[in-house]
């Protein structure tokens, strides 16, 4: 048995796997009343009612049933909800002040190099902040053009998702994983696969772009390329110091009941950078983004349901988890993935890598294991790996993804619907699913 995964047990709570059923009735409200009753569903007070009774269910249950315990327990999952939204929030804010014009006639080369520079950006500001501070930019250049959708599809794939696959900061699932006590420069162990991702996906858009691009007639025009906001550049780059140093400020405390998980010292930093960032910020810049706060207001209703009511199921896979038999790099990165898509891929990640330190330790693979963690190295591959790149088999599937949505449709995109996002994203990735399955299974990434 896994000493760490020992350690574990003595706090895990012995909950009754019904307990999930709440958190199983959210995931197919976030999934079908969006495609049934799309106008109803857009106002956030009716949100609230999906989400807020389910959250009771789980609140009551749990400090009914272990009192202080499970008391804790919704504290620690608050803590790191709060964490995941002020950082997905400091990206989105500080990139949305930051104006990338760019006035030259839209071809799929041009396309093709957004979409690249977004899978480098991902990983260095995230992939929110990246998203935030290209997808304007990228629609604005093609708003001549009769059909975008595709570009909004291949933009999430790769710069919300696989782009943020190299650094903690890339994209939450790895940030959490970091929180947990993943090594910072670790992910940089996974650069096969993001450089085998992000080409794959681009070059297969280039030529889908260019097959739509030869239906249409868009007039030749002379450009260039202008940034405003310079500031806030030097804003994103504090935010990764920030990131990779504030840990060292926080002391485990898990005698306290707030911030059992950690000291608050990096989240109080990050908010500080978000008001410099908008008081520094010109509003002009705002304005020409059609910048709102809309899509991180819709990420933090629907989030605080998924983080409050996968309490129980991450508790009975904390338990249960070994009897699973998903005991293979390969049935690690299906698992995480194809659950990362519909569940959204921070849980995801955090439930698998509950479940990857259950997993005993061969003594022939002790130097394989990363780390201050008790995980094999090649499952956290996988997990690693699953969770970013099927992130972007859904618009649930990682924040990102709803804020891209809603900007295209503001700008007049129609996107398609949840299950038709499914089926072209899921056709669009298979080949490099089957492709990075092989070489986890031959240990060659």
């Amino acid at each position: 048995m896994n000493p760490v995964h020992l350690e574990m047990l003595k706090e895990a709570l012995p909950v009754s796997i019904f307990a999930s059923l709440p958190f199983v009735i959210l995931l197919f409200s976030l999934a079908l009343v969006p495609v049934f009753c799309k106008d109803w569903w857009e106002a956030t007070a009716n949100k609230l009612k999906v989400i807020l009774p389910l959250v009771a269910l789980v609140i009551i249950y749990l400090c009914y049933s272990f009192g202080l315990s499970g008391f804790k327990k919704i504290e620690h999952s608050l803590v790191e909800y709060i964490q995941f939204l002020i950082l997905l929030s400091t990206l989105y804010i500080i990139s949305g002040g930051i104006a990338l014009n760019v006035t030259y006639r839209p071809s799929p080369k041009l396309n093709s190099r957004l979409l690249l520079l977004g899978g480098v950006l991902a990983s260095l500001i995230g992939t929110m902040g990246a998203s935030a501070l290209l997808i304007r930019p990228l629609l604005r250049l093609n708003s001549s053009r009769n059909k975008v959708s595709h570009t909004v599809v291949f933009f999430i794939l790769v710069v919300s998702n696989i782009g943020g696959a190299l650094t903690p900061m890339g994209d939450p699932p790895l940030f959490m994983g970091f929180l947990r006590g993943v090594p910072f420069l670790w992910t940089l162990k996974l650069w096969k696969a993001w450089a085998i991702g992000v080409s794959m996906m681009v070059t297969f858009y280039y030529f889908v772009d260019t097959y739509y691009f030869k239906k249409e007639n868009i007039p030749i025009k002379s450009g260039n390329i202008s940034v405003k906001g310079l500031k806030n550049i030097g804003l994103l780059i504090l935010v990764i110091v920030i990131a990779c140093l504030a840990p060292q400020l926080t002391k485990e405390n898990k005698g306290s009941i707030i911030f059992s998980n950690g000291s608050p010292y990096r989240e109080l930093l990050f908010l500080l950078v978000i008001f410099v960032s908008w008081k520094l910020t010109n509003k002009e810049i705002y304005e020409l983004n059609k910048f709102t706060l809309g899509p991180i207001k819709e990420i933090a209703v629907l989030f605080i349901g998924i983080f409050l009511t996968m309490i129980p199921a991450y508790e009975w896979l904390l338990v249960n988890g070994v009897s699973l038999g998903v005991d293979t790099p390969v049935k690690y990165f299906w698992g995480t993935g194809l659950l990362s898509g519909f569940l959204d891929n921070t849980p995801t990640y955090l439930m698998f890598f509950c479940v990857g330190k259950c997993q005993g330790i061969p003594a022939d693979m002790v130097g394989a294991v990363v780390s201050q963690v008790g995980i094999q190295e090649a499952f956290l591959k996988a997990i690693s790996l699953g969770a970013v790149f099927m992130g972007g088999l859904t618009y649930i599937g990682n924040g990102p993804n709803l804020m891209v949505k809603n900007v295209s449709e503001e700008f007049g995109v129609k996107m398609p619907s949840f299950f038709k996002f499914f089926l072209i994203s899921f056709s669009i990735l298979l080949p490099l699913f089957i492709l990075i399955s092989v070489l986890l299974s031959y240990n060659l990434i």
